[in-house]
């Protein structure tokens, strides 16, 4: 079933452990679809959060943050990869997706990883595990991008939305840790527990193995 409107109105942290089992889905132009479930997210507070892209207000690239919640923001980092977000109910908040467990649509997501690399010989032995295990990772095999995707609603267009995953188990065990590759915002921010992850599974693109100890795994 996909997500509609209110199911997007919640706060960045709510938002980040929600979407967790979520599918994203991409239709290409040919009316094909891509699809992958969530298993990765990071907050990014907003004005308050010193590692978040509208710390300093809002400016051109940010916007999307500032707009209705459920709203895609893409950008571009090094000058070469995109990152995608979802707006959430605080102005100037997003969830960033980190990581997806690919679920339709493999070989196609596996050309357009392809067709981003210049040694094509060796990145033919691409493993499925390999394809989203990252924020940028799943930008490209989704065909996601700044001039496709970013400021779309996802709950009324035909590129990109949210859908519950069939008989999706409720009660997944979420690790709580620290964000990646936010150093420069400060030690303070830099160790927030605002990263979320399906504990146990293979598609995270990075585990925290001392966050994971704190898990209360249920009992047999």
């Amino acid at each position: 079933m996909r997500l509609k409107s209110n199911d997007f109105d919640m706060n960045c942290i709510e938002m980040a452990k929600f979407l967790l089992g979520k599918v994203l889905v991409r239709q290409l132009e040919d009316n094909t679809f891509l699809r992958g479930k969530i298993v990765e997210t990071e907050s990014y507070l907003g004005g308050i959060d010193k590692a978040s892209h509208s710390f300093n207000g809002r400016t051109p690239r940010n916007a999307p943050m500032f707009m209705k919640e459920g709203t895609a923001y893409v950008y571009m980092t090094y000058g070469m990869y995109h990152c995608f977000n979802i707006s959430s109910r605080e102005p100037g908040a997003a969830v960033l997706i980190r990581a997806l467990e690919p679920l339709e649509g493999l070989d196609i997501m596996h050309k357009h990883r392809l067709n981003k690399v210049k040694n094509k010989q060796a990145f033919k032995s691409l493993k499925d595990i390999d394809l989203c295990n990252g924020p940028s990772k799943l930008c490209i095999s989704m065909d996601i991008h700044k001039d496709n995707c970013n400021k779309l609603n996802l709950c009324d267009n035909d590129l990109l939305w949210l859908e519950s995953f069939p008989n999706f188990n409720e009660t997944l065990n979420i690790v709580t840790a620290k964000r990646i590759g936010i150093d420069s915002a400060g030690e303070e921010w830099a160790n927030k527990p605002l990263r979320f992850y399906i504990f146990g599974n293979p598609h995270v693109s990075k585990r925290n193995r001392t966050a994971e100890k704190l898990i209360e795994l249920p009992t047999t």
